[in-house]
């Protein structure tokens, strides 16, 4: 269906958009806290212990973490050496699309979903705003690829890479990979009624794997917390790490105890999806409805050309990610694997049963969706932030060109779904990779003053701050994480720097302290934009200032 000369060309194009990303400065709070947690295992030489600033980190598992250590070890500490193992699980996970697809359906099904997956919204970000859930995807989708081959095929290496790869994901964010891991290997097995694959000794060896690739994050749990019964952790003692995180996990995730409650909105998730499977959305909820009248018609009976594990697994997990008390956009991304394939095999289904009217509906808000991310990429780089040199222009009007071409080239309408889909997020990507990226970092103050520290040859030891609000991107940046002192303790100290904002400055000068030497940048918390900051004549009106001074 899709020549391999332009399917490896556009997966090349999308690579390029990943590793653009790559050399972007680190986002504030959890890209950047990640890395600050993983570069302390490396400098302190302890890979059991998780520290979040001066508290005990329980919450996650250390696979992550150790990942972005290994990183370090062999190219240093670096904000793209951080990204590697997550750009890695991404592109495991497009693979594991790529044959899941096919073994569900066919070759063409298996590299749409590639396709499709690779250029979600989400999931390009992921692979710049690293966090847990770029390693969890992509081991997720492994396993159940490597574990449905095991179904149909009844290969041992197939259910011990399973097992292996479940491991993987469970010892990254704990629980929530099993369930998801469990919840779509049983809609399969169900909907096929192959229930005898798990009556099979094969199952008990793939546990035993499991349980080994597991054992050395129960054994950092219990190194840290189970050993340690005195430590107060989330206002308890008597925290077992092996118990939280087999069992305590999920349901305080779920209940919002310990992490705390921010969303009760049941449908969070459901707009949350319009935007993070952009280009992709409108396809998907036609593929997802019409998948369900079509089971609904056939009262769930078994047929060859049809598969339950994606409608069923999408439709469950949805339904009980819902009703969670805490909530975040990206924890849907484990579940885009599987949207992308249901929605790739819809369009081949189009494509192949020649619904060409269909079709030209879609290609219709392909168009739409494409006009939209032209007007927002001109906005950004003519109004928001303005290109500052000459090769910005070129190379966007070489991009834009290259669409252009593809829009009025004549060929097969499902063909250009796919094709303008695709470069509906290489522009859009593109340009918040290599431009709005970079310019709305300068506004991150933590990041900016290190490079203020580096200027000015400030030594990083004589830094301090008078709180405990994080200061991750400072922290990573100048490779050692601030000193935290009293302002009491601040008088028995020499050569002192002091990371401060507005409020703290004028506690310092209250304390009766002093200083003649100050640095001052622009704050802004950029994960959370508002128009306003946008606009760039109401812009300064949002900044906060942070500064560094040195104390007389």
């Amino acid at each position: 269906m899709i020549s391999s000369t332009r399917y490896w060309f556009l997966l090349t194009l999308v690579v390029l958009v990943y590793i653009a990303g790559m050399f972007v400065t680190l986002f504030e709070n959890d890209s950047a806290q990640f890395a600050v947690m993983a570069m302390r295992m490396v400098q302190e030489n302890d890979f059991f212990t998780l520290i979040k600033g001066t508290e005990e980190y329980l919450d996650k598992p250390h696979m992550h973490y150790w990942l972005a250590a290994l990183s370090y070890k062999i190219f240093g500490i670096h904000d793209w050496a951080y990204r590697i193992p997550g750009i890695l699980s991404i592109l495991l996970g497009a693979y594991s699309c790529f044959g899941l697809g096919k073994l569900l359906y066919n070759t063409d099904v298996g590299k749409f979903s590639a396709l499709i997956f690779m250029t979600a919204q989400t999931i390009v970000l992921s692979t710049i705003d690293v966090r847990t859930d770029a390693v969890l995807t992509g081991f997720t989708i492994f396993s159940i690829w490597q574990l449905v081959l095991y179904v149909e095929r009844n290969t041992l290496h197939n259910i011990l890479l399973g097992a292996l790869g479940a491991g993987v994901a469970f010892s990254t964010k704990g629980q929530i990979a099993l369930v998801v891991i469990g919840i779509s290997l049983l809609c399969h097995l169900a909907y096929t009624r192959k229930w005898s694959q798990l009556l099979n000794w094969k199952v008990l060896l793939a546990l035993l794997v499991f349980g080994i690739t597991i054992s050395p994050m129960l054994y950092a749990y219990y190194l840290q917390f189970d050993l340690h019964p005195e430590k107060i952790i989330r206002g308890k003692s008597n925290r077992s790490g092996i118990f939280f995180i087999l069992w305590e996990q999920s349901f305080e995730r779920m209940s919002g105890e310990g992490v705390g409650k921010n969303s009760n909105d049941f449908f969070f998730f459901f707009h949350t999806f319009l935007w993070v499977f952009l280009p992709w959305t409108v396809l998907a909820l036609i593929a997802y409805w019409l998948r369900a009248k079509t089971f609904w018609k056939m009262r769930f009976a078994y047929r060859p050309q049809f598969e339950f594990l994606t409608f069923g697994g999408i439709t469950i997990l949805f339904l009980l990610i819902s009703f969670a008390q805490f909530k975040l956009p990206h924890y849907i991304n484990i579940l885009i694997p599987l949207y992308s394939i249901l929605s790739a095999s819809y369009l081949h289904s189009l494509n192949h049963h020649s619904k060409h009217g269909v079709i030209k509906v879609l290609l219709g808000i392909q168009y739409f969706i494409l006009s939209l991310v032209f007007i927002f990429t001109l906005l950004v780089c003519f109004y928001v932030f303005k290109f500052e040199k000459i090769h910005s222009y070129i190379i966007l009007l070489g991009l834009l060109v290259i669409i252009t071409y593809f829009c009025l080239k004549r060929e097969a309408y499902y063909m250009r779904i796919i094709t303008l889909s695709v470069y509906s997020s290489l522009l859009l990507n593109g340009v918040m990779n290599t431009h709005f990226y970079p310019s709305l970092l300068a506004y991150q103050a933590g990041s900016t003053m290190a490079k203020k520290v580096e200027e000015h040859s400030i030594p990083t030891d004589s830094i301090y701050k008078i709180s405990k609000r994080h200061t991750w991107a400072l922290d990573f940046y100048n490779k050692k994480p601030v000193g935290i002192a009293s302002k009491e303790e601040l008088a028995s100290k020499e050569d002192v720097w002091i990371y401060a904002d507005d409020k703290e400055l004028e506690e310092l000068l209250d304390s009766g302290y002093h200083w003649h030497e100050q640095i001052t940048v622009d704050q802004f918390r950029i994960t959370r934009l508002q128009i306003k900051f946008l606009n760039p004549h109401t812009r300064q009106k949002k900044l906060n200032q942070m500064h560094l001074v040195h104390l007389d």
